[in-house]
C-alpha cells in the first residue's frame, strides 16, 4: 500500500490543525496538503509544504509590494513575458517541499538534478519495508531498436509472463536474504536470538533497485519547471514521468498562471536551432527542403520535421 496506517494518522493530524497566517496560501493547493498522490504501484507524491503564488512571480519581476497594483490579466501576461524570454529569477521566489515514496532506480535518476534540497529515508538506521516495483504488463516494452534508452514494443504471451515471474520472484527472495542478513523481520522483531544478524548498512546492499525509498525534496519553483520539462516529456522514462505528471498537476494548482505560461512556451513549444529556424523560413517561402538539402543530420532533420508536424 502507498502509506501506513501510521502515516495515515498522521496526515489525517496535519489535516485536522488550520493556522492563521499572513502569509500568501492558494486554496486549491490547500485541498490536497499531505494528502498523497498515488504514483505507480506502492508510490506517491505528496505536498508538505510551500511558500509564494503566481503574485510572488510578479511581486519580484517589478520589486513591488502588495497585491492589487495590477490587473490579474496584466499578471498573467508578465509571468507570459517572464517565460517566453527565460527570465529565470523570479520563479527562483516560489518554493515547494514534497514527501515522494519512488522505487530506488527512479531516485538515482531524479536525483541527477541537482537543484533541490533532498533528505532520504536512512536503511542504516531503519529496516526497509517490503515493497518493490513490478511493472504492469502494458509497461514490459523489449529494447528500443533506434533508441538505446528507450523501449519498444511490448512483450506478450509467455515471454512476459516470465518477466513479471522473474522480477517478483527475486525481489521476494532478496528481500528474505535481506531478514535472513539481518536476523530480523520487516517488523524488526528478531528471528533468532542465537545470531547476532548484520549491520542494516551492510545488509541493504542486497536489494534490487526496484525497492521502494522515500525521501523530502524542496526545490524552487524555476528548478521545478527545468526538472517537469524534461521528466514530464513523451520520450521521459515512464516511471519517472508518472511522478512529474502528478507534480505538474500540482503546478497548476498552485500558480495557474505560471502553468500556462509553462505548457505554452514549454512544455508545448519547442526550442530551433538557428540552422532550424532558416529551414523553416525556406520552407515558408515555398522552397523545397531535404534532409541532404537542410545541412542537418538525420536524427536532428527527423526532429525538427516532428515539432513541426511532418514527420513520415
Amino acid at each position: 500500500m502507498p502509506i501506513t496506517p501510521d502515516q495515515r494518522a498522521e496526515i489525517d493530524r496535519q489535516r485536522a490543525v488550520t493556522i492563521e497566517t499572513r502569509r500568501a496560501t492558494v486554496p486549491a493547493l490547500e485541498e490536497i496538503l499531505y494528502e498523497p498522490i498515488e504514483v505507480l504501484d506502492h508510490g506517491f507524491v505528496r505536498v508538505i509544504d510551500y511558500m509564494g503564488d503566481d503574485s510572488a512571480v510578479v511581486q519580484a519581476a517589478r520589486v513591488s509590494y502588495g497585491k492589487g497594483t495590477k490587473k490579474v490579466s496584466e499578471d498573467a501576461g508578465l509571468i507570459k513575458y517572464l517565460m517566453r524570454h527565460r527570465h529565470s529569477t523570479p520563479f527562483e521566489m516560489c518554493e515547494i517541499k514534497f514527501h515522494v515514496k519512488l522505487p530506488i532506480f527512479v531516485a538515482r535518476q531524479w536525483i541527477r538534478h541537482r537543484t533541490a534540497n533532498v533528505n532520504e529515508y536512512s536503511a542504516r538506521y531503519s529496516i526497509l519495508d517490503r515493497e518493490f516495483y513490478i511493472p504492469a504488463p502494458e509497461q514490459l516494452g523489449a529494447q528500443s531498436s533506434n533508441n538505446r534508452q528507450g523501449r519498444g514494443d511490448v512483450l506478450e504471451g509467455e515471454e512476459a509472463a516470465r518477466v513479471l515471474q522473474i522480477l517478483r520472484g527475486d525481489s521476494e527472495q532478496c528481500y528474505a536474504h535481506y531478514e535472513e542478513l539481518l536476523n530480523a523481520r520487516e517488523d524488526g522483531t528478531v528471528i533468532d536470538e542465537s545470531r547476532q544478524g548484520l549491520a542494516r548498512e551492510l545488509a541493504r546492499m542486497n536489494l534490487p533497485l526496484n525497492y521502494y525509498t522515500q525521501w523530502y525534496w524542496k526545490v524552487d519553483l524555476h528548478n521545478l519547471l527545468h526538472f517537469l520539462s524534461l521528466r514530464a516529456d513523451s520520450h521521459a522514462q515512464y516511471e519517472i514521468r508518472v511522478y512529474a505528471e502528478a507534480m505538474l498537476d500540482v503546478v497548476k494548482r498552485w500558480v495557474p498562471a505560471v502553468y500556462e505560461a509553462f505548457t505554452q512556451y514549454r512544455l508545448g513549444g519547442a526550442h530551433l536551432s538557428a540552422t532550424g529556424l532558416e529551414i523553416v523560413k525556406r520552407l515558408l517561402a515555398g522552397e523545397p527542403v531535404t534532409q541532404e538539402t537542410s545541412g542537418l543530420s538525420k536524427r536532428e532533420w527527423r526532429e525538427l520535421m516532428e515539432s513541426l508536424g511532418r514527420a513520415e
